[in-house]
């Protein structure tokens, strides 16, 4: 494949699973605003976490609600459990890789917050455990996925699985979503 071919072809794969995003993930969409809003507006907090690319996006969406999306405005608190080195290494290396975010769930997380997970595939054990920890502590649990939701899909709601099995469309809706739900939040909490 040529370039040229490979440049229409991505765009011709990215409009096919965004319209397939559109049809299918507005409901769970529109839910994840509201329970986000409810847990902010309670003093609660939204924390996202993943692995790889869906760890850099949990970085990049709770900056923007911490720090501003479209607007200045107040903050929104957030987090990404995706950042500590050396929490992440601790918990690596004591406890195991599988306990990465479950670990930081108990000792973050409180009742009514908001959890979201972060898993193109939907079979990550270490963002599942993390779903886990958040229900036991009395947070939403919610999910980012792609495919068919994997294992992870019976632990959120709500949970938005992107229409696709292609990792690079999968983030590309993911971010595209997690830009919506800030643009929603500041809406919604219309933050000064």
């Amino acid at each position: 494949m040529n370039s040229d071919a490979l440049f229409d072809g991505h765009f011709d794969e990215h409009g096919a699973v965004l319209a397939m995003a559109r049809a299918e993930l507005r409901s769970p969409f529109l839910r994840l605003v509201e329970v986000c809003a409810s847990a902010s507006r309670a003093g609660g907090m939204i924390v996202f976490f993943g692995n790889g690319g869906s760890a850099a996006d949990a970085q990049h969406l709770a900056t923007e609600l911490t720090v501003r999306y479209a607007r200045d405005r107040g903050p929104i608190p957030a987090l990404a459990l995706t950042t500590d080195s050396s929490v992440l290494t601790a918990i690596g290396n004591d406890f195991g890789f599988e306990h990465l975010f479950a670990r930081q769930v108990e000792a973050l997380c409180r009742r009514g917050d908001v959890c979201i997970g972060i898993s193109t595939s939907g079979r990550s054990d270490n963002v599942a455990r993390g779903l886990i920890a958040a229900r036991h502590r009395g947070c939403v649990a919610a999910g980012l996925l792609g495919g068919d939701g994997g294992r992870i899909a019976d632990l959120c709601d709500p949970v938005l699985i992107v229409p696709s099995t292609t990792t690079a469309r999968i983030q590309e809706m993911h971010i595209l979503l997690g830009h919506m739900l800030c643009a929603a939040l500041e809406r919604a909490l219309g933050l000064p």
